[in-house]
């Protein structure tokens, strides 16, 4: 007798090591007539990466997440979850991730309790399973006294908490959420990046969000997609590291100028931590440290550090997707 699909998909799940990719996107490809959408993009997830996907407006970010769950079909290329071939069976593979769109899929005129038990049902969830998992993410998630409300009557912010919950409520390995704080206020934004910082320690998420303080403060990686292609890869310090020839002298105290200093060709000077002034220039070796160091405390300021300079995850982006790729 054939496995049901909640079978195969916990089968899949169980075989897969705990250092194995959960996510697998191998040479996608997607075009929409003459328009490349997402052209050879290729990466993979493992358990606890929080997945920072990052791109301007119509880079393939949402035609990749697609692609990954089974929402469109790729011209080329494969997508896996769990070791699942999305295309090959994608009701097993959406038993294995929960989606969250940039728009949630609600029914206005269902109570949040009826539209949570719907998906969970699709989800394979039933009985006292299916209570104790609603229980533990409307509690998470603080929507206990929203299960009687239609949703069509929630604000902004417990739309998205609701969409958030259909996503978790069969507990899956692989979360992809785009722009899940949208709409949300200061304190429920802190609370949703504690909640995925916790999620992601015993699964995977993919994170999508035009908001760079957001994948600064939660993604232990970042993807960067432009003009359909895959232009970046790394974690924020790897990438602040790429493509900069700058050199700092961190200095505290007003005493010393750029043009005070000899042999390193000062670019600018800009503030630092209160007190400290970071002195920029264009180098490719380290200044004489000796010299540099003794000019320094003769103008009455102290050297606190010289090293390579490090960009914003800001200036990381726009230097990125201003260089790389063309125009689509």
């Amino acid at each position: 007798m054939a496995m049901e699909t909640g079978e195969q998909a916990a089968v899949a799940v169980s075989h897969t090591r705990d250092d194995a990719p959960v996510v697998e996107a191998s040479h996608l490809c997607r075009t929409f007539g003459a328009t490349v959408a997402v052209d050879d993009v290729s990466f993979e997830i493992r358990r606890g990466e929080i997945l920072g996907f990052l791109g301007p407006n119509g880079a393939g970010k949402s035609t990749t997440l697609r692609m990954i769950t089974g929402l469109l079909a790729p011209d080329e290329g494969t997508a896996k979850i769990c070791g699942i071939d999305v295309s090959h069976d994608p009701l097993a593979a959406r038993q294995c991730f929960g989606y969250l769109p940039e728009a949630i899929p609600l029914y206005v005129e269902m109570e949040v309790a009826d539209y949570l038990r719907f998906v969970a049902v699709s989800r394979g969830l039933k009985g006292a399973d299916l209570e104790r998992k609603l229980a533990k993410i409307c509690s998470r998630l603080g929507l206990e006294q929203m299960l009687r409300r239609s949703c069509g009557t929630l604000s902004k912010g417990f739309r998205q908490r609701v969409g958030l919950a259909q996503a978790l409520i069969h507990d899956p390995q692989v979360l992809i959420l785009d722009e899940p704080t949208n709409g949300l206020d200061p304190r429920q934004i802190i609370e949703v990046r504690q909640l995925i910082s916790e999620l992601a320690q015993e699964r995977a998420i993919i994170f999508s969000t035009h908001i760079l303080q957001e994948i600064a403060a939660i993604c232990t990686r970042i993807i960067v997609i432009h003009s359909g292609k895959l232009i970046a890869d790394g974690t924020a310090e790897e990438l602040a590291g790429e493509g900069t020839t700058d050199w700092e002298v961190v200095v505290a105290g007003a005493g010393i100028a750029p043009e005070m200093c000899v042999g390193i060709g000062m670019a600018e000077g800009v503030p630092g931590s209160p007190g400290e002034t970071v002195h920029r220039w264009l180098s490719d070796v380290p200044p004489d440290l000796g010299p540099l160091s003794r000019q320094i405390e003769q103008s009455g300021s102290s050297l606190i550090r010289v090293g390579p300079g490090r960009e914003t995850l800001e200036q990381v982006y726009l230097r990125l997707t201003a260089t790389k790729g063309g125009q689509r």
